[in-house]
């Protein structure tokens, strides 16, 4: 019985350090997006991608009609 609370103490340890990990790579991507660098390209893409898209649209309104 105790090599079962051993283990499972043992894996319990294992998975709160997996999370804690995890969450710590999370916190730097997002700290990385947030740079001024990133965040203004990440934006001038998303502006690009909507007029791509208003575009798109707006070029099948016309052939269907």
């Amino acid at each position: 019985m105790l090599d079962i609370d051993t283990a499972s103490a043992s894996a319990e340890r294992r998975l709160e350090r997996s999370v804690a990990a995890t969450l710590r790579v999370i916190a730097a991507a997002h700290t990385e997006r947030q740079a001024p660098p990133v965040h203004a390209a990440r934006r001038h893409l998303g502006e690009v991608y909507g007029a791509t898209r208003l575009r798109k649209r707006m070029e099948r309104d016309r052939a269907s009609a």
